[in-house]
């Protein structure tokens, strides 16, 4: 198994002087769902604006290869909140099934009360351990009904690389397509996500793994998917940011101390046919 990025930096303090606790990956986004979209975290901003880009490429290629399908099955895979669920809601056909699933019940208590206000009637959410190899599937896409499309966004971090895999090829069908978005590895040798508890003032860090882009593409490959182009012309496979002086402002003020560091990879996958 991979190690751990609580293994390899330094315990203790954190380099902002708070007392960091590490909890289970679960435990630590029931109690970081309070203040998850509001705590100025620059990766998710940073997430959702490169998502703004990249999911409409991705929803093009979904119903050009599913065109013949009465309803699309699209799947946000770690939901949290329903950050990502709403763009992809927003963007996708109105016919469209959208499931949001989630090992957390806090973010998705959060991501029921986003999704209502919204009014996305087509958008279900439930219950997926993607640490789990035996959880249930979502009551949406079982009897053979698989995704054709599924989104990660920002999750994998928190997931060893083939189980991640594993769990997001059993929601897919042949032919479907996968984009995942991660935090990069040069973040990750020096941070990893957490947040302070507003209570206690420590700051709560989850599991996290520093996965390489060549370690996630390997095991993307294990279980049958395969890298295919996230431009329009088909051909950038990997998309990777690195913070730049331009966008510092967009991202809010925690983004600043990261100019210069690559933070953010985005990669989209289809599972070949048998």
């Amino acid at each position: 198994m991979s190690r751990t990025i609580q293994d390899t930096l330094s315990p203790g303090l954190g380099k902002d002087g708070k007392q960091v606790e590490y909890i289970e990956t679960v435990d630590a986004y029931n109690k970081w769902a309070e203040v998850y979209d509001k705590d100025g975290n620059f990766l998710q901003a940073l997430d959702t604006i490169e998502m703004r880009n990249l999911l409409p490429y991705f929803l093009a290629r979904v119903q050009s290869d599913f065109a013949a399908e009465n309803t699309l099955k699209l799947v946000d895979l770690g939901c949290g909140t329903g950050r990502n669920t709403l763009q992809l809601a927003r963007l996708a056909p109105a016919e469209a099934q959208i499931t949001g699933v989630d090992a957390s019940p806090g973010m998705l208590a959060v991501a029921k009360a986003t999704v209502e206000a919204e009014g996305k009637g087509q958008v279900m959410l439930g219950e997926y351990d993607l640490l789990s190899p035996d959880a249930p599937i979502p009551a949406s896409l079982q009897d053979g009904a698989l995704a054709s499309g599924i989104i990660s966004t920002l999750v994998l971090e928190h997931i060893p690389v083939d189980l991640f895999f594993s769990g997001a090829a059993r929601l897919m069908r042949p032919g479907g397509y996968f984009l995942v978005t991660n935090m990069h590895a040069e973040m990750g040798a020096i941070s990893q996500a957490g947040f302070v508890d507003e209570k206690t003032g420590t700051k709560i860090r989850p599991t996290s793994y520093a996965h390489t882009i060549g370690d996630v593409v390997a095991a993307a490959e294990r279980v049958g998917f395969e890298i295919v182009g996230l431009d329009e012309n088909g051909e950038v496979g990997v998309r990777e940011r690195k913070v730049e002086e331009g966008i510092v402002e967009a991202l809010g003020v925690r983004g600043r101390k990261w100019v210069g560091v690559t933070v953010w990879f985005g990669v989209c996958f289809r599972m070949k046919s048998a």
